[in-house]
């Protein structure tokens, strides 16, 4: 395991040392970890959606497309073209 340091105020300090039963260090360490996985979480959900907004955009357009398309050949049948 690779330690690190924090730096934290001097009231911090004092505040921490009244409660000497609680074990900081592990606090700290589940803090970033939870933290850690949260942010993967949110990493992999933001792939996911950039590829489902990708599909709906090209669905769109496609869509549209073909919406013209249609258009355009019922304007040429009318003689309006």
């Amino acid at each position: 395991m690779v330690s690190i340091t924090v730096s934290v105020p001097e009231r911090t300090r004092k505040q921490m040392k009244k409660f000497s039963e609680m074990n900081w260090s592990g606090f700290v360490r589940k803090s970033i970890e939870e933290k850690a996985r949260k942010l993967e979480e949110f990493e992999e959900m933001k792939k996911k959606f950039t590829k489902e907004e990708k599909e709906i955009s090209d669905w769109s357009v496609k869509l549209q497309h073909t919406s013209r398309s249609s258009r355009l050949d019922e304007l040429k049948k009318k003689g309006l073209i």
